[in-house]
């Protein structure tokens, strides 16, 4: 078990490999299909200070925030998996989800020292590692606007680091 602190340095990721299990504990974003591009444009733009959010050495889940709790969505749905690359480029660490990514996907991480984690849809257990949960920015998307939580000890994989992918034969 490796065990990473938000915000996650250059270092701690370089040493991540497939098949790692990892712990992470610290403030980590959530988002997923309706936010995430915004999330993109602003960080193409550079306005992500306007929306209150700083990319770098940051975790961001594939979920929505709900009173059910949080739990993954799938990480290949285009509107998500389109932003691993360039929310990396900004300084996303880690994306946190499930299911298997493209290949040019997986490179893309690796060009920018990022890592992809499948978390297991456990929303129960999950409630009860997560607090602090606030909006950070398009509170008009409900459950899907973007959130800043502070989890304690989210255990996932690493599905993809380092240009190799834990889904390739």
């Amino acid at each position: 078990m490796k065990y990473l602190k938000t915000p996650i340095s250059e270092e701690d990721i370089a040493n991540l490999e497939v098949g790692d299990v990892v712990s992470i504990s610290g403030y980590i974003y959530t988002g997923r299909d309706a936010v995430l591009p915004k999330i993109v444009k602003h960080a193409e733009d550079g306005t992500l200070a306007d929306v209150n959010v700083d990319l770098q050495g940051q975790v961001i889940f594939h979920t929505a925030v709900s009173l059910a709790g949080v739990g993954p969505t799938s990480s290949n749905k285009l509107e998500i998996e389109s932003s691993f690359g360039p929310l990396s480029r900004h300084g996303i660490k880690m994306h946190l989800g499930k299911g298997a990514i493209k290949p040019e996907t997986v490179k893309e991480l690796a060009e920018n020292n990022a890592v992809f984690a499948v978390i297991p849809p456990v929303t129960a257990l999950l409630g009860s590692q997560t607090s602090d949960i606030e909006v950070v920015c398009y509170p008009e998307l409900g459950m899907e606007a973007l959130h800043k939580i502070k989890v304690e000890n989210y255990q996932a994989i690493i599905a993809a680091a380092q240009g190799k992918s834990i889904y390739d034969k």
